[in-house]
């Protein structure tokens, strides 16, 4: 999307198989991240979204809190410098803050990309990633023109500015993310800002959501102070705005409040960043990149042990609910039938994250996930060391499906030693998350919409 780069959305990577951990270390306690406070503001931008969209509007009985969605056809939103303070003042890993007009001036998309390279000129801006803003300013608009929204252009040129704003903000005064982040939505509300970006690339009439009944369930069981874990497949960057999309018109607490496990590479790309930084992250290190450099392996194995503490912290407070992706990042083809499925599980992740919920104190369920986005934002074929990855965005349905809890005592209740149980449940997961991933496929693939409903998967679009 700039969310569609190279690593796996906040997305979104695993707990990597290494941390096997004794409930002993697991569940040791580390200080709460730091708080960010707020500063001051700058000029008023509208962030514009589809007119086909899907209706924001909520018909959640629930109690648990949740701010309002965001309207579907336009949000306005106030860009704000991030939650930054002085140098003087500001706590560890705090930036100072900075405001530039460069883009929020911008009266069209000539002004864009004179701003560009007005920045690139002055050496504030890194030719890399320049080209990567005009990249996606331009695979963007194709996509979003390709909805027939007779505001395309519009909708293009006011959620580009806000995008190249945030994205320049961040070069200039880089933001940290803490172990556990979460979503900053004031003064800045990136959360509206990365929903607002992702909807008009959404066709809302090819769009489904399998088994909403089983949604309101995990909604009333994070009422009752229950946590929740989704084991999922993970396709692009844009995962999470696709599953808030999907639910936000029916359950805005849940389209609002999850947690991802997310990858380094979405915190440290510079056009990934702002929508991670609008999304409730616990932040590890992919397994897939443990080893791109190997001066660094330990430093990235303390970091991931430090995130499991604030897993187990957040755990135990109880009402969580986090998505994670076993498989430790994102789907790809099929390298002989070119086929998108969704990729294997890996079973100490699927394990550690059991556990971590086991031992947490409040009550907890594994639901298994399936998404179906990949057209939207597909990833390159090949896993990429290098940050900064060719960026291809489509205007393309999309769909989410849950099934019901698996139990981990039942499912493994006949295995005859541990090891075999722990593959027993990850197969039952990743079953699960394929047989509903085939669904989804079918109607929105194969255009069979609501006909591609089985006794398992039962389609809607809760947002008609």
């Amino acid at each position: 999307m700039s969310m569609t780069g190279s690593s796996a959305y906040y997305v979104a990577h695993a707990i990597p198989p290494f941390l096997r951990l004794s409930n002993k270390t697991m569940f040791f306690l580390s200080t709460p991240p730091t708080t960010f406070f707020p500063t001051s503001t700058t000029p008023r931008v509208t962030l514009l979204s589809s007119t086909s969209s899907s209706s924001s509007s909520s018909s959640s009985s629930v109690s648990l809190r949740s701010s309002t969605a965001p309207s579907p056809s336009c949000s306005s939103v106030t860009p704000k410098d991030n939650c930054l303070v002085s140098a003087k003042h500001s706590p560890p890993n705090m930036s100072t803050s900075v405001s530039s007009r460069t883009f929020l001036n911008a009266q069209s998309e000539q002004d864009v990309f004179a701003g560009i390279k007005k920045e690139v000129e002055a050496g504030s801006l890194p030719a890399n990633v320049a080209a990567g803003m005009e990249e996606v300013y331009n695979n963007y608009k194709k996509a979003v023109i390709q909805s027939g929204d007779p505001k395309a252009n519009d909708i293009v040129l006011s959620n580009m500015i806000a995008l190249l704003d945030r994205v320049f903000l961040d070069v200039t005064d880089p933001f940290v993310f803490q172990p556990h982040h979460k979503a900053k939505r004031e003064p800045f509300d990136y959360y509206v800002f990365g929903q607002n970006y992702i909807r008009p690339l959404v066709d809302f009439k090819n769009a489904y959501v399998g088994n909403m009944p089983l949604f309101i369930e995990m909604e009333e069981k994070l009422k009752q102070g229950h946590n929740i874990i989704l084991m999922s497949n993970h396709q692009t960057e844009a995962d999470p705005a696709i599953i808030s999309l999907l639910l936000e018109a029916r359950l805005p607490y849940i389209a609002e409040n999850l947690t991802y496990v997310a990858g380094d590479r979405v915190i440290t790309d510079p056009l990934s960043k702002p929508f991670s930084i609008g999304r409730n992250l616990i932040c590890v290190y992919s397994k897939k990149h443990m080893l791109d450099d190997p001066a660094l392996v330990e430093m990235k194995r303390t970091a991931n042990i430090r995130a499991l503490k604030e897993m187990a912290m957040l755990l135990r407070n109880g009402s969580q609910l986090v998505w994670i992706a076993p498989s430790g990042g994102r789907d790809r083809p099929d390298a002989q039938t070119r086929e998108w499925v969704p990729a294997p599980f890996d079973i100490s992740s699927v394990d550690n994250m059991r556990r971590l919920v086991e031992h947490s104190g409040p009550p907890g369920h594994v639901y298994p996930l399936a998404i179906l986005c990949h057209d939207i934002m597909p990833p390159p074929l090949k896993v990429e060391k290098e940050i900064g990855e060719k960026r291809i965005i489509c205007f393309h349905g999309a769909g989410i499906s849950v099934a019901p809890a698996i139990s981990f005592s039942e499912t493994t209740a006949t295995c005859e030693n541990p090891e075999k149980a722990k593959e027993v449940f990850s197969k039952a997961l990743y079953n699960s998350v394929t047989e509903q991933y085939n669904v989804l496929k079918s109607a929105i693939q194969g255009q069979k919409g609501f006909e591609a409903s089985t006794p398992v998967v039962s389609l809607s679009q809760p947002w008609k």
